[in-house]
């Protein structure tokens, strides 16, 4: 579940190409927004919700700068916390002007295990320092990676999407690569925008949206095999929301649909009454 979580956050992130800017003027977010999922595991003809992902921004002070905090929560619900008790917790540092990530730290917590780890970004020199700790280990690893334009973090790259221009989009045909930050690599997205559809979201409606085929490869652009792929939809208008991700994995498949939305900056336009 944890790989599911934070490739569900990565996955909303690969829906419109990023242009490289020096300021930021598409914000698809507000102060106060907040998104919530149920992730749903499907085999055979039974699917059932075993957990729930939230995603919630704030403004704050960061170092002396105005800055924006994204909190992400991934969670079993308590009926299932006997089998598998998860509780991922995501907290991301955006500068308000230009969105560039500033910190992103991420604590693990699933069942008996623990997991950290803490990025620092330093945008002068162009590198992220990250320290990551398995907690049956007390000493932590530590590495330095070279950043570019675009090179962030799931959270980042997430809020920073949502406001990109799709017609860059469309003009390169739909498809296109990006930079994803982890740990101790850099990993290649490939996505495809495979054309607009109305999509019915359990319990929350039916919506115009785009829809996406995404799929993360090595550092070298080479395909990983399995439970890498996903299928995405996000709202076709400018709040550009997922509403719906699904991902195979080696029995069954899982999915996230959105069921609720607060403080959205614009309007929810492609909702079809």
């Amino acid at each position: 579940m944890r790989r599911f979580f934070y490739l569900f956050v990565s996955a909303v992130a690969m829906a419109v190409q990023l242009r490289a800017q020096d300021a930021f003027d598409g914000r698809a977010f507000g102060d106060g927004e907040r998104l919530e999922y149920a992730v749903s595991y499907k085999v055979s003809f039974v699917m059932t919700d075993v957990a729930e992902v939230i995603i919630a921004t704030s403004s704050k002070d960061y170092k002396g700068q105005q800055a924006f905090q994204v909190d992400a929560l991934g969670k079993t619900y308590p009926f299932y916390r006997w089998f598998f008790d998860l509780n991922d917790q995501y907290v991301s540092i955006l500068d308000s002007v230009t969105l560039r990530p500033l910190e992103l730290q991420t604590e693990i917590r699933e069942g008996k295990y623990r997991y950290s780890s803490s990025f620092v970004y330093d945008w002068e020199q162009y590198v992220v320092n990250n320290t990551f700790r398995n907690h049956k280990n007390e000493n932590s690893n530590h590495k330095q990676l070279k950043l570019i334009d675009g090179s962030y973090d799931a959270l980042a790259l997430f809020f920073n999407l949502r406001g990109s221009d799709l017609s860059e989009l469309e003009k390169a045909g739909g498809a296109g690569t990006m930079n994803l930050v982890l740990e101790d690599t850099i990993r290649v997205i490939r996505y495809k925008l495979l054309g607009r559809e109305n999509k019915n979201v359990r319990g929350t409606g039916k919506f115009r949206t785009l829809k996406f085929r995404c799929q993360m490869a090595t550092s070298i652009g080479e395909s990983f095999e399995d439970g890498n792929e996903f299928t995405l939809w996000i709202t076709d208008d400018r709040n550009r929301i997922p509403v719906y991700v699904e991902s195979p994995i080696r029995v069954g498949s899982i999915r996230a649909r959105l069921l609720k939305y607060e403080n959205l900056k614009y309007p929810l336009d492609s909702k079809i009454n």
